[in-house]
């Protein structure tokens, strides 16, 4: 854990291949959710966040549980029940301004997930993100530059008609004069530039 980042000081070693299967025996239960999370174990934490359904993850749920985060797989896993919320997307603003490291990182994995899950979303709104991450572009803190660039992947993989806009924006990164937006903008055409994914959304 400590290897990938992870504060291992309230952690029993338990991987999240076994509190899935695990949550999927538990079933929803969030009342049993509120009492894991009090515990402050890190475990414990994760298997509240996967049985907590998406209905029960409201805005202040969510709000209140990244107070106390301090890992990325919580805030990531979080925002991934989250962002089924059809309404999630008012947060991204609100975490994504915010100072702190897992708060600030929580914006942009919503993005990301949102790319992914809300299906009936326009793309305006992640056309909208797209001054979120260019103005985040700069922060060379690790866990948050990380979630910046998975955002826009995610945005440019979502359709063929966000590519070409994920696209520009990463090849405009790749021209500023700040480091960490370069290397976002670098990795960012180098993923979306790929054969694997212009073929899946067949552009030639």
């Amino acid at each position: 854990m400590a290897r990938f980042g992870i504060d291992a000081s309230s952690a029993y070693g338990v991987p999240l291949s076994v509190l899935r299967p695990f949550s999927k025996e538990l079933g929803k239960s969030p009342d049993l959710a509120r009492d894991l999370w009090a515990s402050g174990f890190h475990e414990a934490r994760l298997l509240a966040i996967l049985i907590t359904p998406p209905k029960v993850m409201t805005a202040e749920l969510a709000l209140r549980w990244l107070d106390d985060v301090r890992t990325w797989d919580l805030c990531d896993q979080l925002t991934n029940v989250y962002a089924r919320r059809q309404d999630s997307g008012t947060l991204v603003p609100v975490l994504a301004a915010s100072e702190r490291e897992f708060i600030k990182r929580a914006g942009f994995a919503l993005i990301a997930w949102r790319a992914v899950h809300a299906k009936a979303a326009p793309d305006q709104e992640f056309l909208d993100c797209f001054e979120l991450i260019r103005n985040a572009s700069t922060d060379d803190r690790n866990f948050v530059w990380k979630a910046v660039h998975w955002a826009l992947r995610q945005i440019g993989k979502r359709s063929a008609d966000l590519y070409g806009p994920a696209l520009s924006l990463g090849e405009e990164l790749t021209r500023c004069e700040n480091r960490t937006a370069r290397k976002i903008g670098r990795e960012t055409v180098n993923e979306l530039s790929s054969q694997k994914v212009r073929g899946r959304l067949n552009i030639d």
